[in-house]
């Protein structure tokens, strides 16, 4: 693990062919002044991810495995932030992120937290989504990754960082995270894509990972369950965000 320095945020990316969506957030993460370092991991994308984000001067890791838990941890492994930042690559930060995650974190009973979130889209159903997750967040400290989760350093190794599971990697860090300390859900959002919301819609695709989020808390394996991530060869973009 690297020396950390308490007053820099690392910001780690997993990404898989978003050479579309990485210049935007890439570019949303730079209009923040705090101290700040990018870290994109990248598995085997077969688009220009790598090198756009090493031309804006993301230190690029090359991940041999598209897992995004592996990829978080071998992200966080070469950062030398006192405060970790996981971020979607197709995640909008504000340009008061890093202050207002700083600020939090200046509290020392908080462990860490994340943002509260919208999409994209001008769905209404996506919206009210939107309003119930940040209550979620509010009152049970439940967040997931494309709310751009944040923690410190010490409390992400104290915690063995991501468990390296096919599925809810980030809901399950976020509730352990919430016995290590307070967490706290920060304003204004983020902005994440709506775009896997495509294929099925907004309602039919929602209601589908809810129904997998009640299955993974009810402690369903669901590494071979025949989910779209059931194997280690799953799209970085893809999550289950909307609950």
């Amino acid at each position: 693990m690297s020396k950390r320095n308490a007053m820099v945020i690392s910001v780690v990316i997993p990404t898989r062919n978003e050479a579309a969506r990485l210049p935007d957030t890439l570019a949303a993460i730079a209009r923040n002044q705090a101290q700040h370092e990018v870290i994109v991991v990248d598995a085997r994308s077969d688009d220009a991810t790598a090198s756009i984000a090493a031309r804006r001067g993301a230190h690029v890791i090359a991940s041999a495995w598209v897992h995004r838990a592996r990829q978080m941890n071998l992200g966080a492994q070469q950062a030398r932030g006192g405060a970790l930042l996981f971020l979607h690559a197709d995640t909008l930060i504000p340009r008061v992120a890093f202050a207002k995650i700083g600020g939090a974190l200046g509290d020392a009973r908080v462990a860490g937290g994340a943002f509260a979130r919208r999409y994209d889209s001008r769905s209404w159903f996506l919206r009210a989504t939107c309003l119930l997750a940040e209550a979620r967040q509010r009152a049970g400290g439940w967040f997931l990754g494309d709310q751009a989760m944040f923690v410190r350093s010490d409390v992400f190794e104290k915690l063995g960082g991501f468990r390296e599971m096919d599925l809810f990697e980030d809901l399950d860090f976020a509730r352990r995270m919430k016995r290590e300390g307070r967490t706290v859900t920060l304003r204004p959002p983020v902005i994440s894509s709506a775009r896997r919301f495509e294929s099925r819609g907004p309602v039919a695709r929602t209601l589908a990972d809810f129904l997998l989020t009640m299955r993974h808390l009810r402690g369903d394996d669901l590494s071979r369950s025949g989910s779209r991530k059931n194997t280690h060869t799953y799209e970085i973009g893809e999550g289950t965000g909307s609950l």
